[in-house]
């Protein structure tokens, strides 16, 4: 099962006065590259965020925006008790030291700053616990887009495949016609150049067998087979990043396709190896957007 590394993932929550909106955004890139878009309170966590986006996504250029939005009418707020102590009992002792009055202390110190913040600025631990939770139910929404696009990928992939399997079966149909065409050619330049009785047969035909073991293309073909062959097992396998690998074995298909066609001196099995090039782009295309 291949994945895409294009997908798209939302995921929305009213938890008490707040609701949560995420979204994710993914497109292809050789990397793990994240684009993190939140409000100031939530920095505290961001290196939690980035672990959690890197390890659901794996790879890719991603964007993850993080939106928290009040959702009551009245805006409620939290006394920060600790700080809130801390001030009235500093600012009591200078009062008392300059004989000032103590009766309207508490409100001046409710009115210094951080000691009542609105509830919308502070991230609770219950408020997070959910956020992870709607954090990975984007990643997932995600995911299953990028499932959904990999099927169309990997169907297009085998395609490609099967073409290259369909050139490899016209080469070795041409493959012996090939190497009698080499014999024949060789014969008539020496009976034209040099005479038919002028040159020992014997000689001729073990220099033939040199030539030609010097431009056989076989092992090229078992080669590509063999890759082909392992292509689609990666492509059957249930790991789920294998862009990178699938990526290298189409390299190894390209060394094996061009030797061929270097070794050739043949118009036909030319052909066949510019048909195979050209399937071999398509599927090289393909793969940079596989995860």
């Amino acid at each position: 099962m291949l994945y895409s590394m294009t997908g798209y993932g939302r995921a929305e929550k009213t938890i008490g006065e707040k609701t949560f909106l995420i979204e994710v955004r993914s497109l292809n890139g050789k990397q793990f590259d994240l684009r993190l878009l939140m409000p100031p309170l939530l920095k505290p966590y961001e290196i939690e965020i980035r672990n959690i986006l890197n390890e659901g996504l794996e790879r890719g250029s991603i964007e993850c925006s993080i939106n928290i939005k009040q959702s009551g009418k009245a805006k409620p707020v939290v006394i920060n008790t600790d700080l809130l102590k801390a001030y009235y009992q500093s600012v009591t002792d200078v009062a008392k030291e300059i004989n000032a009055p103590v009766n309207d202390l508490l409100a001046a110190v409710l009115r210094l700053p951080e000691v009542v913040v609105n509830s919308t600025e502070i991230l609770t631990e219950t408020d997070w616990v959910e956020l992870e939770k709607l954090l990975q139910e984007a990643i997932n929404l995600l995911n299953k887009h990028r499932a959904e696009e990999g099927a169309n990928l990997e169907i297009d992939l085998l395609e490609r495949l099967a073409n290259i399997n369909v050139q490899q079966e016209a080469i070795i149909v041409l493959e012996p016609k090939r190497r009698q065409k080499i014999k024949d050619g060789l014969r008539k330049i020496l009976e034209d150049n040099v005479g038919t009785d002028k040159y020992d047969a014997n000689r001729l035909e073990q220099e033939l067998i040199y030539y030609i073991e010097k431009i056989d293309i076989s092992e090229e073909q078992v080669r590509l087979k063999n890759h082909c062959n392992y292509f689609k097992s990666i492509l059957e396998g249930k790991e789920k990043s294998k862009g990178k690998k699938l990526s290298f074995i189409l390299q190894e298909f390209g060394r094996e396709i061009n030797t061929t066609g270097s070794k050739a001196y043949d118009a036909e099995i030319q052909k066949c190896v510019v048909l195979m090039k050209d399937e071999l782009e398509k599927a090289k295309e393909q793969i940079l957007n596989v995860l």
